[in-house]
C-alpha cells in the first residue's frame, strides 16, 4: 500500500504541471490538440507507473476524417487514462460541473476543451446538453460511459438515457467501446492497483441522425448495449 500511495502521489504530482500547460493553451490553440496532447501524456505516464498495456480492437471502424460519440462500460477509475490512450481520436470528455471545481486540475477541465454539464437545476442541465450537443456539430468527438458510474460488482448496468439523447441531439454516429480487464486493476472503494492488460474493442459506428422519438431512442440504446455486451467479458 506504501508503493501504490506513492504512485499515486507521483500521478498528481506530475498532473500539475501537464494541467497548466493545458490551460495556458486553451486561449492559444482553439483546436485542443494541445490540451488533448497533455491529457494523452498523463495518461501514458499513470498507465506505466502501474505496469499497465491498452490494447485496441476495430479500429479501422474509426474514420480519421469524422467525428463520433464514442459510448463505453465503466468498470474502474483506469478507464479514463485507457480511452485516451486507445482511441485513435482528439476526443473530449463530458463531466460533471463539479470536477471542475478541483484546484488547477479542475480549472484546466472547466476552461480547456472538454464539455461539463450541470446536473444541478433541471433547467441548467438542458441547457448544458443543448450546448454540448452544439460543440459536437462543430467538430469534437466525445467520450460517455453509458452507465454513469462504475460497476461494483463487474457486471453491466443499466444504460442510462443521458448519453443517448445527447447522441440524437447532436445527430452523430455512436461508435460503442468495451472495456474489458479493468475491474480487477481498482475496482470500486479500494486503493489496491493490479496490473493487467486492458482490452478496448470498437464496434461498427451507429448512426443517429435520422432518430426521433422516444421509442427510437430506446431502440438506439438497445443497439449500442448489444454491441457493447458482444464483446464484454464479466469482471466480477
Amino acid at each position: 500500500m506504501i508503493v501504490t500511495f506513492f504512485k499515486i502521489f507521483l500521478m498528481w504530482f506530475v498532473a500539475m504541471p501537464l494541467s497548466i500547460i493545458a490551460l495556458l493553451s486553451t486561449p492559444l490553440d482553439r483546436s485542443g490538440r494541445t490540451f488533448h496532447s497533455m491529457s494523452r501524456i498523463w495518461s501514458h505516464f499513470i498507465l506505466w507507473l502501474f505496469g499497465i498495456n491498452v490494447r485496441s480492437k476495430g479500429a479501422e471502424f474509426i474514420d480519421p476524417a469524422k467525428h463520433y460519440i464514442y459510448i463505453s462500460n465503466h468498470a474502474s477509475a483506469f478507464d479514463i487514462p485507457a480511452v485516451v490512450v486507445g482511441i485513435p481520436d482528439d476526443i473530449r470528455f463530458v463531466l460533471k460541473k463539479e470536477l471542475t471545481r478541483i484546484p488547477i486540475w479542475g480549472w484546466a477541465l472547466k476552461y480547456g476543451h472538454y464539455i461539463t454539464i450541470d446536473r444541478g437545476k433541471a433547467r441548467d442541465a438542458r441547457k448544458s446538453l443543448e450546448e454540448a450537443a452544439e460543440r459536437m456539430r462543430n467538430g469534437a468527438s466525445v467520450i460517455l460511459f453509458a452507465e454513469g458510474t462504475r460497476t461494483r460488482d463487474g457486471k453491466l448496468q443499466p444504460f442510462k438515457r443521458g448519453a443517448f439523447a445527447l447522441a440524437v441531439k447532436a445527430g452523430i454516429p455512436i461508435i460503442p467501446v468495451t472495456i474489458n480487464n479493468t475491474f480487477r486493476i481498482l475496482p470500486r472503494g479500494s486503493l489496491r492497483v493490479h496490473p493487467a492488460d486492458i482490452d478496448l474493442v470498437f464496434s461498427k459506428p451507429i448512426p443517429t441522425a435520422e432518430i426521433g422519438g422516444r421509442e427510437e431512442e430506446r431502440r438506439l440504446v438497445e443497439l449500442v448495449r448489444d454491441a457493447i455486451v458482444s464483446n464484454y467479458i464479466e469482471q466480477g
